[in-house]
């Protein structure tokens, strides 16, 4: 077994890679790859045996906005081994390796982990840390014909350009310089939930169940007013709008986020979180 690291370019290892993704979550990064935005903020941390990725820890490299400052963040994803080569220590070892790596380049460093393994990463200077879900009564009733238009796969260029130049969506805690991440959502989950407001300039990422609107992200270039928004894509026939981000607006409701995966973070010394916040799902590893 051998360690390796930023292995992108070769097309071997990253097929390898893939391989265990998907064996592991159900995930193929190619696609991803082919469409160039697996770039160097995106950094695999991996154990080889042979020609063969055994185990891996990555690393995004992302620009957090935390009570209206700009900090270093560094976000911990893809943590896998082969079942082959489980309990001889190779996350642990990937784990301490990034932490050596990048002491000093980071305001704040973390990850979400499934509820199976709280007590690991705690063991790395990580803690746990709880996110809210922020929701809103309807109180709009969309007048125009037709509000937003449905991105289609051609169309992905302009949600990427937007991404990559968007304005804060909250200046409490909001994640910016992450466009790859973005469009590993829009490409993988959310391909059908894409939609242009044009009278904003805005992309909003977002689904209707039932009477509930799910919002998933809004992406502009310039400043937005999510009210305004929500004035234009809410018809009459939605209840309640739930906000997987941390909304910038009145009368907002917030309850305890009870997801499938627990955010365990990192600090440098002097780095205050919110007390209320959610992170962005479509910036989550």
């Amino acid at each position: 077994m051998k360690f390796i690291k930023g292995y992108r370019e070769d097309e071997h290892l990253r097929k390898s890679f893939n391989q265990l993704a998907e064996e592991i979550f159900g995930i193929n990064f190619e696609k991803w790859y082919n469409a160039g935005f697996w770039t160097d903020r995106y950094e695999t941390y991996s154990f080889v045996d042979g020609d063969k990725v055994i185990a891996n820890v990555s690393v995004n490299k992302l620009t957090l906005v935390v009570n209206g400052e700009e900090k270093r963040g560094l976000q911990i994803g893809t943590v896998m081994t082969h079942p082959d080569y489980r309990n001889l220590g190779l996350s642990a070892r990937l784990m301490n390796k990034v932490i050596e790596d990048y002491e000093g380049q980071y305001d704040m460093m973390y990850l979400f982990a499934n509820k199976t393994v709280l007590d690991y990463y705690p063991k790395f200077g990580f803690h746990k840390v709880e996110e809210q879900i922020f929701s809103l009564k309807n109180k709009f009733n969309s007048q125009a014909n037709s509000p937003m238009k449905k991105l289609t796969e051609t169309e992905l260029n302009l949600l990427y350009e937007t991404a990559s130049k968007r304005v804060p969506v909250s200046r409490k805690f909001c994640v910016v310089n992450a466009a790859e991440l973005v469009m590993f959502y829009a490409m993988y989950v959310f391909a059908d939930d894409l939609y242009y407001v044009e009278n904003h300039e805005a992309i909003v990422i977002c689904k209707q169940d039932g009477d509930q609107l799910h919002v998933f992200d809004i992406i502009s270039s310039k400043n937005i007013e999510i009210e305004s928004i929500l004035k234009e894509i809410c018809s009459s026939n939605i209840n309640e709008i739930i906000f997987y981000f941390t909304p910038y607006i009145q009368d907002v409701e917030m309850n305890v986020f009870e997801g499938s995966e627990i955010m365990f973070v990192k600090k440098a010394e002097g780095l205050e979180l919110p007390v209320l916040f959610k992170h962005p799902l479509t910036s989550q590893a």
